[in-house]
């Protein structure tokens, strides 16, 4: 076996990892994929749908209008299958941790460091358009599903697949990669393939990255032999595409015992005030109505579980025109709504005011992230123009 192949027993395969598991080079002016997989090392459908694909294209002699680059995660926690090391890669993403300098000997920070490295290179050497797409897998069982942060251009590349869509995770998590890449307006999308260790979730993967590159540009449909069966392949899990948001997030603190109920799978529709968990002080119930979302079911992660509620098609709609027509604008004639520093993309909203200001209407126009600081409320908008990353 080879230095950069490990064998995994859960799918009884070889499995080749290297940072750059392969690229694909149409033209420099088209369209460009960046794919990622192992994020998380104990979420290997990823990569093993990235080789498959890449082995394909070349078997096959497919001809590319576009470029894709197949980008490995977390390689050491790979090896070890285990989600992380010492901290988990998908949550350390923003400029103050790449530009620190780590003194703990943390390998994380060492493989965030080399894939922004990458990245930056990807985008030196490509005109664009730019789809950065993030391959998972959940620990319960699960239909596949995609996550994004809730901007127009990620919601209008998503909308072309058949599958449920989860809007606002950025508002519960600090520092996934998608978020910080989206911070820079490129189109970021998750794409969870079901649970772990399943072989439909590899297949999962390898029907969506080819569904992936023919929605982008990157490969003529007619290019794709099997690509008739692979729509009908992730449609079969659901027959329109339905977005949902997050409204819960069960966080598990230091030191607790949490254990998730057997038998829930995700977007299971559940009540108020049953039993979800137990830890080493109580039972934990369901705080409100709605779907349960990625239950935990594995030793690693902080996210218990969260709830998700569906968004109605008219509220879609509307908050699309909102955005298209600005007229965010209007709500910085409210007062204790202002601009920060002349930045259009972020409010300063002051408490007072946001006790009657539902967060609703701020995702109405487009403003989703929400931090504290000083005593005063900050939102973020999701929809921004391309930035280059420094």
């Amino acid at each position: 076996m080879k230095a950069n192949q490990i064998y995994s027993s859960h799918f009884n395969e070889t499995i080749t990892i290297k940072r750059v598991l392969g690229s694909i080079k149409g033209d420099d002016k088209t369209p460009t994929v960046i794919f990622f997989g192992g994020i998380h090392g104990n979420e290997i459908a990823g990569v093993l749908g990235l080789n498959k694909v890449i082995s394909t294209v070349k078997k096959e002699a497919i001809s590319f209008q576009g470029n894709m680059y197949a980008i490995c995660g977390n390689i050491a926690a790979i090896k070890k299958n285990v989600r992380y090391n010492k901290v988990d890669l998908n949550r350390i993403w923003s400029k103050e941790l790449i530009n620190k300098e780590q003194e703990n000997n943390i390998s994380e920070f060492e493989e965030q460091k080399a894939i922004y490295k990458v990245i930056k290179e990807i985008i030196r050497n490509n005109k664009g358009p730019f789809y950065f797409i993030d391959l998972h897998t959940t620990s319960s069982d699960s239909i596949p599903f995609i996550t994004i942060s809730d901007s127009l251009n990620n919601r209008k590349f998503s909308s072309n697949f058949k599958i449920p869509t989860i809007l606002g995770i950025e508002e519960f998590l600090e520092g996934p990669l998608l978020t910080f890449i989206n911070e820079f307006g490129h189109i970021s999308i998750g794409f969870e393939a079901g649970q772990h260790f399943k072989e439909s979730s590899v297949d999962n993967c390898v029907a969506f990255i080819w569904l992936a590159l023919v929605t982008s540009g990157c490969v003529a449909k007619k290019n794709v032999k099997k690509n008739n069966f692979y729509e009908q392949y992730l449609s079969m899990y659901n027959e329109t595409q339905e977005f949902y948001e997050i409204k819960y997030r069960y966080v598990i603190k230091k030191g607790e015992v949490f254990k998730m109920l057997e038998g829930f799978s995700n977007f299971e529709k559940i009540k108020l005030g049953v039993t979800l968990a137990t830890n080493n002080v109580s039972t934990i119930k369901s705080e409100l109505k709605g779907n349960i979302f990625m239950p935990l079911y594995q030793e690693q992660g902080e996210d218990g579980f969260f709830i998700i509620r569906k968004i109605s098609k008219f509220w879609m709609h509307l908050s699309k025109i909102v955005r298209k027509l600005h007229l965010d604008s209007l709500l910085k004639i409210l007062p204790g709504i202002k601009n920060y520093k002349n930045n259009s993309y972020t409010l300063i909203v002051n408490p007072k005011t946001a006790r009657f200001l539902a967060t609703e209407i701020l995702h109405l126009f487009g403003y989703r992230k929400k931090i504290k600081k000083n005593g005063e409320l900050y939102f973020f908008k999701r929809d921004r123009k391309i930035t280059m990353m420094s």
